[in-house]
């Protein structure tokens, strides 16, 4: 069967959990950025789950919480729908490629 994670629970079920959260977080954080976003489904899921290691981080890094467990580490729901949010922002300041938009012109 799957491998035992030290809560007792598998490999599968962590993977199916984080996919879940990842898609909720992700469509909440593009719900609450304004403008146009056109991320696919499995874009909106990464979105997600990237969320949730900036929530952990800015979790971290802000009020302290679990600094036994460092800076790279999963949050809770709040904290991903938060980490999406930075991260969309972020991307659509400084990744997103204006010129592969159909009707922009870079002249």
């Amino acid at each position: 069967m799957g491998s035992r994670l030290r809560w007792g629970g598998t490999v599968v079920t962590l993977i199916l959990q984080w996919l879940a959260l990842g898609m909720v977080a992700g469509y909440l954080g593009r719900l609450l950025v304004p403008g146009p976003d056109p991320l696919s489904f499995v874009g909106t899921v990464v979105l997600g789950i990237v969320g949730s290691f900036v929530g952990g981080f800015l979790g971290w890094a802000v009020l302290g919480k679990d600094p036994h467990e460092g800076a790279l580490q999963p949050s809770g729901v709040f904290g991903s729908i938060i980490g999406a949010v930075v991260a969309l922002v972020l991307y659509n300041a400084f990744g997103r490629d204006d010129s592969a938009t159909p009707g922009s012109s870079s002249r």
